[in-house]
């Protein structure tokens, strides 16, 4: 059995993978830290499941995922990610993924998780899915790309420009014409307009 790890950082990927050897005894997990890399790696050998996260540094997570399904229709897809927002949930389902588990999963969560997708199924954590069940997608997020939608996330928190780009290791000026972009296509003017729509679909909380 074959999986490949995707995550932008070494010891992340260290951590997991010794995790996932522990819990799948004879099983080979290769890494990759981007896009990009999962692509070539894919290229070498075909994994029997695909593991990564959504912030990835060059094309995303979720971009990664399309190119791959699109590559191999029957690759399974697992996502593995600090972000519990339902949009990017959405998204990455609509990418290809049949699975979505954030990074506060315990290790069971995941064991249950990968076995489950290498059996065929699809797999969403309990949560999410009963919050996917409850809240119909809003028609405002129609239309963004997946990075488009990731900074979206990432400036409705409040996140710094420079924090961004250091995240995503694109340029502060890339973020700013996001946020332009962003503003245009949500029909507001400032920033702060900008996060109370991030209120407004639940994905930032409101301070007090």
């Amino acid at each position: 059995m074959n999986i490949l790890l995707v995550d932008k950082h070494a010891v992340v990927r260290l951590g997991y993978a010794s995790l996932l050897r522990a819990q799948l005894p004879g099983v080979e997990v290769r890494e990759a830290g981007s896009g990009e890399d999962a692509l070539l790696r894919v290229q070498e050998a075909v994994p029997n499941l695909v593991i990564t996260g959504v912030g990835l540094p060059g094309i995303s997570g979720l971009e990664t995922t399309r190119r791959l399904r699109q590559r191999l229709p029957q690759l399974r897809v697992l996502f593995f990610s600090q972000h519990d927002e339902l949009p990017l949930v959405r998204q990455a389902l609509e990418a290809g993924a049949s699975g979505y588990i954030t990074k506060g999963a315990t290790p069971a969560v995941m064991n249950e998780a990968v076995q489950r997708l290498l059996d065929g199924h699809t797999y969403i954590e309990q949560v999410l899915a009963t919050e996917l069940a409850f809240h119909p997608s809003d028609h405002r997020l129609q239309g963004m790309t997946a990075r488009e939608l990731e900074i979206f996330l990432m400036l409705a928190k409040g996140t710094p420009t420079r924090s961004i780009a250091d995240q995503l290791s694109i340029s502060s000026k890339t973020v700013s014409n996001y946020l332009t972009l962003l503003k245009s296509k949500l029909q507001v003017t400032s920033h702060a307009e900008l996060v109370h729509v991030g209120i407004d679909l639940g994905v930032v909380r409101a301070a007090g």
